[in-house]
């Protein structure tokens, strides 16, 4: 099915609409306090998703290849459904004090920033591509992961000064020591651990120079696929305006 102009700009509205009904469900979170406007936000937010849940609940066979029966039966336990739902819970709060379920809300309500990623095209091109590139981008993510726990176990077993300030181990256990490869690694540097002997100033200077070629390559792999992903939905884009023109002739 060919989308028409008018169909691509009600779908932009409806899509600006959500997204400003979830930056409206979560702003509340930024204060501590609450008073009836955080209260009415909070309500019509959650009505507005309740809505969008079961449209989307009704019309899953339009969107799917299965058969209707099918596509009804397993939406719901698709994962975008069970953000939607989840971001729904916190609603029944708004709704009844005596939901006992939902009250932890609070928390559930930062679910709804999951949300974004359907109507804001290009984090829904990010998240394509990472599906695309998922095998590579793991291998990456546990190359990473190796480095950072032989890192860890390297410095945890060559740096034993005691640091003259706690008058203990710079790394009291290895989980201390992996939270600093972790942080090396990606070259944020807290300052709370840092080795103080000469042996382990060189094996940081090392592992920061390694970790920067480690950190750089998911971002090289994403940059590629999100070009390729633009370039395919263009091609597709401009196949179906060709479509509908020649239709029309």
């Amino acid at each position: 099915m060919v989308e028409t102009n008018s169909d691509l700009l009600y779908s932009r509205i409806y899509d600006w609409f959500m997204m400003f009904m979830i930056f409206a469900g979560i702003f509340p979170l930024m204060f501590r306090t609450q008073n009836i406007t955080f209260w009415l936000m909070d309500f019509a937010s959650g009505i507005c998703f309740t809505i969008d849940y079961v449209l989307r609940w009704i019309t899953a066979d339009l969107r799917s290849k299965r058969k209707p029966w099918v596509a009804f039966l397993i939406y719901p336990f698709t994962p975008m459904a069970i953000v939607d739902l989840i971001s729904i819970l916190p609603t029944f709060t708004v709704l009844s004090s005596t939901f006992k379920i939902a009250r932890v809300s609070r928390l559930l309500k930062i679910i709804r920033v999951v949300k974004v990623i359907r109507y804001f095209e290009p984090l829904g091109i990010i998240l394509a591509v990472i599906r695309r590139q998922s095998k590579i981008l793991f291998t990456v993510l546990s190359l990473a992961l190796f480095y950072v726990f032989v890192t860890a176990l390297i410095m945890f077993n060559a740096e034993l000064e005691i640091n003259p300030e706690t008058g203990e181990f710079v790394f009291n256990n290895f989980f201390e020591a992996f939270y600093w490869s972790a942080c090396t690694l990606t070259t944020v540097g807290y300052g709370d651990f840092y080795p103080i002997s000469s042996t382990g100033r060189i094996i940081s200077i090392i592992s920061s120079i390694v970790g920067i070629a480690i950190i750089a390559l998911p971002s090289g792999i994403i940059t590629a696929g999100y070009t390729d992903e633009l370039n395919q939905r263009r091609d597709k884009k401009s196949k179906e305006k060709t479509i509908e023109i020649t239709n029309n002739e």
